[in-house]
């Protein structure tokens, strides 16, 4: 399962606030005492992790007096929708109708004042039946099926003492097409107990890492992994354990019996009411453990900001490992300021791990931050904007109202001492530039790991404002803007600065139909295991993600719009970063493209930085 949204009511500071999450990085951003850290907390308080509690001082303060309900419930897309209920029948949460409306799973904890809360199903249920088959008795079920009979077709073939075969005849009679409402299914009650429990398997994995622990080497995250690793081992020679145990247990008792004989001999009363008693502790009690350094100074010892490093692999370590031992290999990681105690070398370093480790499949991170350099280093649609209106937590939804009050509320802006800003479409471009310019061969055209190289993804609707009204008009920073060839607006828009002549600015279009053209066809076959030959002759006029819609069977989102939008993902994210220059030279000449765009404004082939221009 993949969290996609999260809902809060009279949680906190939020009265009603709904918080949509990217499958793969999340970057919670805001100024102090905004609300950051409480989705976090949220979220461990949902999935039960244990380092969250709710209480009482949970409940929002302004709340209605009549509505005492704290209510936190989570969104997910589910990868695999099987259940097993009924002790060994399979049966799935679409055709139970416990899906909500956008066709997602929808889980909400409900709790009165802050007191242990009960979980229900948000579902899009027929109006037909008056009570959700799901919490019905099998006795009740035959009933509701008796009723129904002559509307359902293969009544007699139904196996009527099995529950989910009687379930399934009665929405067989449901009129089409069935009207729904959303309704709330309590989870404690009869055949919905049992459907919670398998749902809670498949759950993600959550851990939470705080800004404010301790951070010492005798934390529970530290221990938790060897002394798994010493319970492992420990099976595996359980046999002569049990027989040294016996044997020492035997020793003491006879040494036990002879020492109470003796007392006999001086006070018969007294031994007589003594007796021997073995205690014996777990043996992977023994063991506990610390880090040392090669002047065997130990971790707690050292720098707060090493202590956290190390802890964050820890948990990462105690993460992976639950996720082997689990049915469900999805993780969540919610890091607090992973930038706090650390040099901004290190800074860089833990986000980029943080950003490969959430590219990979069934990872996802959620992190946050105040850190400008951070926030600049993911997708402005993976940054949640956390503001207060009125004194009120808000989350700013409008990509382009968003990206301007992140550049406000962390001063995240594109520098501009730049001698080169090369403007792309948008991050999907960014991914697939950033990609293909580690290759040698690009890297005699431009070198964007010299800091006077900028990209800067416009965003749609920030290119032609961006175009028009000319930005940088009277620097000496120079432009270059790579456009697709898809959409005749961005060709308008360069014709249009390409008219003025400048010599500061030039744009091009793309003579491939967009920047996954480039992709070679056979990298994209090994990543989806899919046969693309029929496209060979036409690849660079095809809409390869739209094309790639019926051809991929894995589960990549709800819909067709946001399953095209993580193929692109995909394919510009990790697909390009194995493209070799061999093979963009095989089947283009991108190369000379650009080197041809770059000079006309006066860049030379060897980078940016070694011309004089």
């Amino acid at each position: 399962m993949i969290l996609k949204k999260m809902r809060l009511h009279n949680f906190r500071g939020y009265k009603d606030i709904t918080i949509d999450f990217d499958s793969d990085m999340n970057v919670i951003v805001g100024r102090n005492d905004v609300g950051k850290s409480t989705i976090l907390e949220a979220l461990d308080i949902f999935f039960n992790s244990g380092q969250v509690k709710l209480d009482d001082d949970d409940l929002y303060v302004k709340h209605d007096s009549d509505d005492e309900e704290i209510l936190i419930a989570c969104t997910f897309l589910v990868e695999n929708d099987e259940i097993i209920i009924d002790s060994t029948v399979k049966t799935n949460l679409k055709s139970e109708y416990l899906y909500n409306k956008d066709g997602l799973l929808e889980l909400v904890l409900i709790s009165k004042c802050g007191k242990k809360g009960n979980y229900y199903i948000n579902s899009f249920y027929p109006k037909e039946i008056s009570k959700p088959l799901i919490q019905l008795k099998i006795t009740d079920l035959k009933k509701e099926l008796e009723q129904r009979k002559d509307s359902i077709l293969g009544y007699d073939d139904i196996n009527k003492t099995i529950s989910s075969e009687i379930r399934r005849g009665i929405y067989y009679s449901l009129e089409e097409p069935v009207q729904c409402e959303e309704i709330l299914i309590d989870t404690s009650k009869e055949i919905a107990k049992d459907i919670y429990s398998e749902l809670q398997k498949q759950l993600p994995i959550f851990f939470l890492f705080k800004a404010d622990r301790e951070n010492k080497d005798g934390d529970v995250e530290v221990q938790n992994p060897l002394k798994s690793a010493t319970k492992n081992a420990l099976k595996g020679i359980q046999s002569e354990l049990d027989k040294v145990k016996r044997e020492i247990e035997n020793e003491v008792k006879q040494i036990g019996e002879e020492t109470i004989k003796k007392l006999e001999e001086l006070d018969p009363e007294i031994a007589s009411t003594l007796k021997t008693e073995v205690n014996t502790k777990a043996w992977d009690s023994l063991f506990s453990f610390q880090l040392i350094d090669d002047k065997n100074i130990p971790l707690n010892k050292r720098g707060s900001g090493v202590r956290r490093l190390l802890l964050l692999s820890y948990l990462r370590a105690e993460a992976e490992r639950r996720a082997k031992e689990s049915a469900n290999t999805n993780i969540i990681y919610a890091i607090e300021e992973p930038e706090t105690a650390q040099h901004p070398n290190y800074q860089k370093m833990i986000m980029e791990t943080l950003i490969q480790l959430s590219s990979e499949e069934n990872h996802q991170i959620i992190i946050t931050t105040h850190t400008p350099e951070i926030a600049k280093m993911v997708k402005m649609n993976q940054i949640i904007l956390v503001t207060k209106t009125a004194g009120v937590p808000t989350i700013v939804m409008d990509e382009e109202s968003r990206f301007i009050a992140v550049k406000e509320t962390l001063g995240v802006h594109e520098s501009f001492d730049s001698k080169v800003v090369l403007c792309v479409e948008g991050e999907n471009d960014l991914d697939f530039i950033k990609n293909i310019a580690q290759l040698q061969e690009f890297k005699q055209i431009f070198d964007i790991s010299i800091e006077q190289f900028s990209i800067i993804p416009m965003k749609g609707g920030n290119m032609k404002q961006w175009v028009q009204r000319d930005y940088l008009v009277g620097s000496n920073v120079k432009e270059i803007h790579i456009y697709d060839s898809d959409v005749e607006k961005y060709r308008e828009l360069v014709d249009e600065m390409n008219k003025l002549n400048d010599g500061r600015r030039t744009g091009f279009i793309t003579k491939r139909y967009e920047m996954e053209n480039y992709i070679p066809l056979e990298l994209i076959e090994a990543e989806f295991q899919i046969d693309l030959h029929e496209y060979a002759d036409v690849w660079e006029t095809t809409d390869i993600p739209k094309m790639l819609l019926g051809k991929i069977k894995r589960k990549m989102g709800k819909d067709d719009e946001e399953k095209e939008k993580n193929i692109k993902s995909i394919l510009n994210g990790r697909v390009s970063k194995r493209i070799t220059y061999e093979m963009i030279e095989k089947m283009c000449v991108i190369a000379e493209e650009m080197e041809k765009d770059f000079n006309s404004v006066g860049i030379s082939c060897g980078g940016p930085l070694n011309s004089d221009k």
